[in-house]
């Protein structure tokens, strides 16, 4: 499958910007410019809306068995 044609779950987001907030922290501060400082800002952005959700009590495990019992429903995008 095309992995840019894929869709992420909030569950898949919300661990991709934890875990790229964390890699920034342990690398340091550096000058950024101003296209990372919108980057910043957007991931904070989206990072503060998303964990207000249920999906930062998710799993990758329960998102596998959700996905796994809808399967039998055929839905589409």
């Amino acid at each position: 499958k095309d992995a840019n044609a894929a869709l992420l779950s909030n569950f898949e987001v919300y661990q991709l910007l934890t875990d790229l907030k964390q890699q920034r922290k342990e690398s340091g501060k550096t000058k950024q410019s101003s296209g990372q400082q919108n980057l910043e800002k957007i991931m904070y952005e989206t990072l503060k809306y998303i964990s207000k959700t249920p999906c930062r009590y998710q799993s990758p495990e329960t998102v596998r068995e959700f996905l796994v019992a809808m399967k039998d429903h055929k839905l589409t995008k």
